[in-house]
């Protein structure tokens, strides 16, 4: 059974849905193909199922790639403010958490369903549960060959978009399919790796730390010249929480990460008060104060010395403060894309037009989302390059 169309776009996530409605909206004829059961796994569960869909600080200081300035032209063009709009004509509330960040205020459902009540009145066709199995050029036509539950054939269009995301998640159905079609047409594909992903610990730290699984508390975590301000979370492996997700997507085996344990004040002045108001206080009860009690009471019995602050001399709680303010943590690897938010790398942006997301290689071809090396930062900012780069493509189609 063969079918053609305007353009086939492999990949039912955010930015396959978007380019295909505004695709659609154009009078081309779309269909988007899905490999899992149903479209936007990603975005259902995302924001703990409230979706986190945009973040209205959104610049493109907030993302990583190899080519910082390829992410401006779509985001100029699609804004945090487009989108909104969107969701207010859907009649979706939301709300801000923090920092820009914006979720619904029900379910992360209602954001699939906007998408899809959007396609289907532009007209696009998605079939779910649709395998492709082998992709042709020929003519300026592409031919995808592919498997349904009770058929099987080919879709053909002279258009094809590659939307099918990155590697994390793989229990969401996350496959390495975008970066194999990016090299069968000769595209180079950078590394790849976990990002927005917890850190795990090995030997003498994570012994030293894996009893205080679920002990929380605000740091600002360093790497790379890369800061963040926000909680860590120990877990029984090693570190999570917010600032360690974002650092993480900085770090490399090897690297050098350090935390500031007492990230809204001056450590030195801070412990100098202390000494100075309560001098027969030991060092753990003053930090037990600062920082939760486990996690100080563990500080002084490995990497600080407990004792009463008025025997603590000058150099000394220098020493002190230089260790809480900048207290190296080595990490010995990520939880892998099993945990991991966003894969980072991915298809060489140098290949692709920053306007129009086509390859430069061949005509008709597009990249768009995740699988493309530009990754954002935790708190809406991947779910705006996927609206963004959605839009230039489904533009440009």
């Amino acid at each position: 059974m063969a079918e053609s169309f305007d353009a086939v776009i492999v990949g039912g996530g955010a930015a396959g849905l978007m380019c295909a409605i505004v695709a659609g909206q154009r009078g081309r004829r779309v269909l988007v193909i899905e490999h899992a059961n149903r479209v936007g796994k990603k975005i259902l569960m995302s924001g703990g199922g409230r979706c986190n869909f945009t973040n209205t600080g959104t610049t493109p200081a907030n993302f990583l790639s190899a080519n910082p300035h390829f992410c401006k032209s779509a985001l100029a063009r699609y804004t945090p403010a487009d989108f909104i709009e969107l969701v207010e004509r859907h009649g979706i509330a939301y709300h801000e958490k923090e920092l820009g960040q914006l979720f619904c205020d029900d379910s992360s459902k209602q954001i699939v369903r906007m998408l899809l009540d959007e396609c289907a009145a532009a007209g696009v066709r998605v079939e779910t549960s649709c395998e492709v199995t082998r992709v042709r050029h020929e003519d300026a036509t592409f031919h995808l060959e592919y498997s349904l539950a009770n058929r099987a054939g080919t879709f053909s269009a002279p258009a094809l978009v590659i939307a099918s995301g990155g590697l994390s998640i793989p229990s969401m159905g996350a496959s390495g399919f975008g970066y194999a079609s990016a090299r069968q047409f000769g595209h180079r594909v950078l590394p790849t790796r976990a990002g927005l992903v917890p850190l795990t610990l090995s030997g003498r730290h994570q012994e030293r730390l894996a009893d205080l699984a679920g002990v929380a508390m605000p740091i600002e975590a360093r790497c790379n010249g890369a800061s963040f301000r926000n909680f860590m979370l120990i877990t029984h492996r090693g570190i999570s929480g917010p600032a360690i997700l974002q650092i993480s997507s900085y770090w490399n085996p090897g690297d050098d990460l350090c935390l500031d344990l007492i990230p809204d004040a001056d450590a030195y002045e801070w412990l100098r008060a202390q000494k100075a108001e309560r001098p027969d206080a030991e060092l753990k009860t003053a930090l037990g104060e600062r920082l939760p009690k486990r996690f100080a009471q563990r500080l002084c019995e490995h990497w600080l010395p407990n004792k009463p602050l008025r025997q603590c001399r000058e150099a000394e709680l220098r020493e002190i403060a230089a260790l809480l303010a900048d207290w190296p943590l080595i990490a010995s690897g990520t939880e892998g894309y099993r945990t991991a938010e966003v894969t980072l790398g991915g298809v060489d942006t140098d290949e692709l037009s920053s306007t129009t997301m086509q390859s430069k290689r061949v005509t008709g071809l597009y990249f768009i989302g995740e699988v493309v090396d530009v990754t954002g930062w935790l708190g809406g900012y991947n779910f705006q390059w996927a609206w963004a780069s959605g839009h230039a493509c489904g533009a440009a189609l």
